[in-house]
């Protein structure tokens, strides 16, 4: 039988589990191509040292590896699930597929833990890194690649670079095309270097989906379960397994003003956080504008009937909601109450009042079905 991300596609559609997309199957071809190239691509099972690099970078012959593939385009396209059908599909076992964020965040960790061992070492931290990478990964599989850090900036040409050196073969998706990475970010322009790389060694291609998948799965859906308890929780799992293709949540950190907001859950451009975590912490209208404009959808658990005890997190709600609106998130959630007995304070009760509006509006075909303002 035929193998291969083109065939596992069609299949899929045959199944009834896909709607036929030209654009999508234009995709599926070009993946359909790289996965035929692995199949002879043999790759480096010992990837050069940095010695060999600095030193016999001109005597060193190692195969060509196949040209990567850098896929864009709006949410919900389909950009995760056909890279997943290369991933699934490839020939050899030194493969990964992860969220870039969690990438990088590795990646920091693995550089601090080298910068403080206590024997000194010359070479760059991000040349044992790569090594490290290369020496178990030939095909790597990036989720969003999205650079919002100046530490991410700095440092990834640099990663990718030597990725590239030792024969790693790239694979990433992204809602920006290359030219649009990091726009407007602090030291540009020693991030320019990292565009011409990825053109250079990455197929770059515009995935213009004829539908917005994610929105299929989330309409004629309940998106406000109520009340709180372990049926509504089972309802917001459902919700995660549907938007995300089941994806293994992965928790870190996004950055605003030099301020880290942790996330609890993220895959996908969705997110999954408590009440406690957003409106019982100190933060900010800018912190719930970043969130809003970083994820299309938030999975809010817990929301509590909150009263005039509860005046400063229900303020916070109020900014969170107004935030999610303004950016157009979809927002999936449990609460103890319908909107309208959510507060039961006095004071601020004129101004929650917008809030249940936007609550139930919230829940509307419409603002569902309209386009995430980044």
């Amino acid at each position: 039988m035929p193998d291969g991300p083109l065939f596992r596609y069609r299949e899929l559609i045959a199944a009834g589990d896909l709607d036929p997309d030209s654009l999508q199957e234009e995709v599926a071809e070009k993946l359909q191509k790289l996965h035929s190239a692995l199949e002879s691509y043999k790759p480096i099972s010992n990837p050069p040292g940095w010695l060999d690099r600095l030193v016999f970078k001109s005597r060193r012959r190692m195969q060509v590896p196949p040209l990567g593939l850098y896929l864009f385009g709006g949410v919900g396209g389909g950009k995760s699930m056909l890279m997943e059908l290369l991933h699934a599909a490839c020939p050899f076992d030194k493969k990964e597929r992860t969220h870039f964020y969690k990438l990088m965040t590795d990646i920091h960790d693995q550089m601090h833990r080298r910068r403080q061992l206590s024997v000194s070492e010359e070479r760059d931290p991000i040349d044992y890194v790569a090594e490290k990478i290369a020496s178990k990964v030939t095909l790597l599989c990036l989720d969003e690649m999205e650079i919002r850090d100046i530490a991410d900036a700095m440092i990834v040409g640099r990663l990718f670079d030597r990725l590239f050196e030792h024969g790693v073969v790239v694979v990433t998706t992204s809602n920006r095309h290359p030219d649009d990475l990091y726009k407007h970010g602090l030291q540009r322009d020693k991030f320019l270097p990292f565009i011409r790389l990825i053109k250079e060694r990455l197929d770059v291609v515009k995935l213009n989906a004829a539908q917005d998948y994610r929105v299929g799965r989330i309409l004629g859906s309940t998106v406000y379960h109520t009340p709180n308890g372990p049926e509504a929780n089972a309802a917001l799992t459902a919700s995660w397994s549907r938007l995300t293709d089941d994806s293994i949540p992965t928790s870190g950190e996004i950055t605003n003003r030099g301020r880290k907001i942790h996330v609890p859950a993220s895959a996908h451009r969705v997110a999954r956080f408590s009440f406690a975590d957003l409106c019982e912490q100190a933060l900010g209208p800018s912190d719930y504008l970043e969130i809003a404009s970083q994820f299309c959808t938030v999975i809010l658990k817990d929301i509590p009937q909150m009263d005039g005890d509860k005046r400063e997190a229900a303020r916070r709600f109020v900014t969170l909601i107004d935030a999610l609106y303004e950016h157009k998130t979809v927002l999936i959630c449990s609460a103890d109450v319908p909107p309208n007995k959510l507060y039961s304070g006095k004071e601020s009760g004129f101004e929650f009042q917008r809030t249940v509006s936007r609550l139930i509006e919230m829940q509307a075909e419409d603002y569902i079905r309209a386009r995430h303002l980044e």
